[in-house]
């Protein structure tokens, strides 16, 4: 990347433990458990760095070997991690059994009361980090853990926003960690209505507007889908968030565990644009494909600026290949990327 491309770009949230069983076994069976380290942050993070760009990731880790060995990995990616909060008493972690055939995958999480379940407002010393920061990077996992997280998120969200970042939030929906009383669609709301840039799927953006999805369900690259619907969608939701400038939505329709079809959607400066639908045949590892869409999108705006179209389709492009790789993270380059866009490119 030509350096008068480059921006800061700062992300935030938990890094996670990832523990599965090979060969696509069940928890329950075998004695063998793998683990690599991976979150949705940090996903978007090593991301971000895999395609060129200087970006610094902030969480709360215990003060032990397990939580050096995450900052090492991330380290290894060259991200900056000059700010990485020490203390409490865990990491968090989350178990993760592989789809197969019929099959669902399965996730159990172990996150209560990790190092950054504890995070508090006036732990990290944002303004010191933003200032030479261009673009604040965190999602709605971050406020589903605990009210002291939640809190310390939207710290960030604001004083980011005040400083003058950008400010790009994953709505990131999950059902299985809001248990601290909160309603999640009202934080949600909250988080999202400081965003610059917002991303989510079909069900997250329901969860923050109230609005039933649209839902997806095409069985091939040639499928034909109604994309006015889509459009109607978005703009209603936009109307909601004001402050949005970009709405971007990647939408997956789950075949079997091994087929995908994916596409992607972007409402950006009153315009709207789709991308060709990409068949996913067989799926190696789902897991960090939303994360990798992320960190192309914006890695691609910060390239690419207000060329919509051609930021949607590396980034639908860059998640395509996610699927490819095993663990939490999309280490492909931009050459790759680029290599593979014609494939994906709107017609």
């Amino acid at each position: 990347m030509n350096i008068e491309h480059m921006k800061r770009i700062v992300t935030f949230g938990e890094i996670l433990l990832r523990l599965s069983k090979d060969g696509r076994r069940r928890l329950s069976q075998g004695n063998v458990l793998r683990g690599d380290y991976g979150g949705s942050e940090a996903n978007v993070a090593v991301s971000l760095a895999m395609l060129g760009n200087e970006v610094e990731y902030v969480t709360r880790v215990p003060d032990n070997p397990v939580g050096r060995a995450s900052c090492m990995t991330l380290a290894a990616y060259g991200i900056h991690l000059d700010h990485v909060c020490r203390g409490g008493e865990r990491m968090g972690s989350y178990f993760f059994e592989d789809a197969a055939s019929l099959r669902n995958s399965c996730v159990v999480y172990d996150r209560r009361d990790s190092s950054f379940y504890s995070i508090e407002p006036g732990m990290i010393p944002w303004r010191d980090i933003f200032r030479h920061a261009d673009v604040f990077h965190c999602s709605g996992i971050t406020c589903s853990l605990s009210q002291s997280a939640a809190d310390a998120t939207i710290e960030a969200v604001r004083i980011a926003e005040e400083m003058g970042l950008v400010v790009s939030c994953d709505i990131n929906y999950r059902k299985n960690l809001w248990n601290y009383g909160k309603e999640a669609g009202e934080v949600l709301r909250e988080l999202a209505s400081h965003a610059d840039i917002i991303f989510g799927d079909q069900g997250e953006y329901e969860v923050v507007s109230g609005l039933n999805r649209v839902p997806f369900k095409a069985l091939s690259a040639g499928c034909d889908i109604d994309t006015t619907l889509f459009e109607e969608y978005m703009r209603k939701v936009g109307e909601k968030l004001p402050k949005c400038r970009k709405m971007v939505m990647a939408a997956r329709n789950q075949i079997t565990s091994s087929h995908h079809t994916l596409t992607g959607f972007l409402l950006g400066d009153g315009r709207f644009f789709s991308s060709r639908i990409c068949d996913i045949n067989p799926v190696v590892d789902p897991m960090g494909v939303g994360d990798a869409f992320v960190a192309a999108y914006l890695h691609s705006w910060c390239r690419w600026g207000d060329d919509n179209q051609r930021c949607l389709d590396f980034s639908l492009t860059a998640s395509a290949l996610k699927n490819s790789i095993e663990g939490d993270f999309n280490i492909v380059s931009e050459d790759e990327v680029m290599a593979l866009l014609p494939q994906c490119t709107a017609p």
